[in-house]
């Protein structure tokens, strides 16, 4: 489970944020109500989903996209080279570019508190640490600082004899590379142990379509989500899955072996496979409709975001999804939120345009973050539970059109103004 996120300086993110999974102190009528949003763990009271709402362009997407690529980058940088950059961008104005992003997680894997962090620019790591509370009382496994100049014993500060020969790994542990992923990668158990919990409890986005992973969840969990389509009111009784060869066509282009000169030019066929879904409805159930072509667009991102919710409610994980609700009737987008809050301790951190789901009959308050642009372009976050002057006999969604929590796009529009922008007068359109 996710405790909290801290993140600064990636793309309009500037300042740094903080998207805090640990519960506000809420013990209203309402709240207790919603007693299925949030677990316990420890003396901890947990959330098991938090929305991000807000204009479009406040940063909400940034959000999502700079947990996803900080959460690869544990997992990928291992494998980078000299001549790797990373593939982010800094916030561009006030000098912002040439100030270090940082990146914070407070997590809880097999029972054990940890505290993981690291600061970069795009040409490399600057700093590192990881913190743990093996008894409930935090302690140092690692610190790393690029900053410092001279040998790596310099650089790098361990808790003695928790990690063996930590050295060795630091001397394999490039500018390019995480000494977590390093060393994970050289069968370190406390490093292995991070790398797990990356890899295991957080899911970025959806499962690909027609891909074998979601061949492998749908055979997995397929009663389940032909249920679930029929409690959103679909009259789909019953999906088959099937393994097709398609071909690729494309031009293969021969050359001499002695000159760079073409020779030939030719057709290339490349066969591969892929899954294909198939549909049966209740009115003539022997008749297949192909799910991606053949159903609407809804219901195919539909059935992907069930294939990938089902796994991460039944296995506990924590799931990162941006616009979960696009081509989703709100009835649907709260289904989903139902999903996260039927688990035990599954988490969900989403974005959202629907304003019907800020309604604290669904939501506690603590569960609703706004996200803002600021007048200098960079991203503000905050929650309905810092407005303590706000009950909760209050109507939350109108409040938020009204423009009483800053976080609605202000819009300068009237017919007049787009009959300008037209170049209408008074005779109709110029031109």
């Amino acid at each position: 489970m996710i405790l909290a996120i801290r993140l600064s300086n990636f793309y309009s993110i500037k300042e740094e944020i903080c998207i805090d999974f640990r519960a506000g102190k809420i013990n209203t009528a309402t709240s207790r109500k919603l007693s299925s949003h949030i677990f316990t763990w420890n003396d901890e009271v947990v959330l098991k989903s938090i929305g991000l709402f807000g204009a479009n362009a406040s940063g909400k997407s940034n959000i999502i996209k700079a947990i996803t690529f900080c959460c690869h980058l544990v997992l990928e940088s291992h494998l980078f080279n000299e001549n790797s950059v990373f593939n982010f961008e800094p916030f561009k104005f006030d000098g912002w570019e040439n100030t270090p992003s940082t990146f914070s997680m407070d997590f809880v894997y097999e029972g054990i508190e940890y505290e993981y962090s690291f600061s970069l620019t795009k040409h490399g790591i600057l700093q590192e640490s990881l913190y743990y509370y093996p008894k409930g009382k935090k302690a140092k496994v690692f610190t790393r600082d690029e900053r410092i100049k001279g040998e790596k014993a310099k650089k790098y500060s361990f808790a003695d004899r928790l990690i063996p020969n930590p050295l060795d790994i630091a001397h394999s542990t490039s500018e390019k590379t995480l000494y977590v992923s390093r060393g994970s990668q050289m069968d370190r158990e406390i490093c292995k142990t991070v790398f797990r919990f990356y890899m295991n409890e957080i899911t970025l986005g959806l499962v690909p379509d027609s891909s074998e992973a979601s061949f492998a969840l749908f055979e997995k969990n397929k009663d389940l989500v032909v249920y679930a389509l029929n409690i959103c009111d679909s009259d789909i009784v019953d999906i088959k899955a099937q393994r097709e060869q398609v071909m690729n066509v494309g031009p293969s282009i021969v050359r001499r072996p002695d000159s760079s000169a073409l020779a030939s030019a030719s057709v290339q066929v490349l066969k591969r496979e892929r899954v294909r879904f198939v549909t049966y409805h209740a009115k003539a159930p022997t008749i297949p409709f192909d799910l991606e072509s053949e159903e609407s667009s809804g219901t195919y991102r539909l059935f992907l975001m069930l294939l990938t919710l089902i796994d991460v409610v039944r296995s506990n994980k924590t799931f990162f999804l941006d616009e979960f609700d696009a081509s989703l009737h709100s009835i649907l987008s709260q289904f989903i939120l139902d999903l996260f809050h039927a688990s035990s301790s599954a988490q969900f951190l989403y974005s959202s345009h629907d304003t019907n789901l800020i309604n604290l009959d669904s939501l506690r308050r603590d569960q609703i973050l706004f996200v803002r642009k600021q007048s200098n372009s960079s991203t503000e976050v905050y929650s309905l539970y810092d407005y303590k002057d706000f009950r909760e006999n209050m109507d939350a969604e109108k409040g938020y059109l009204q423009g009483r929590f800053d976080a609605v796009p202000i819009v300068q529009s009237s017919v007049e103004v787009i009959k300008k922008l037209l170049g209408n007068n008074e005779d109709g359109l110029n031109g």
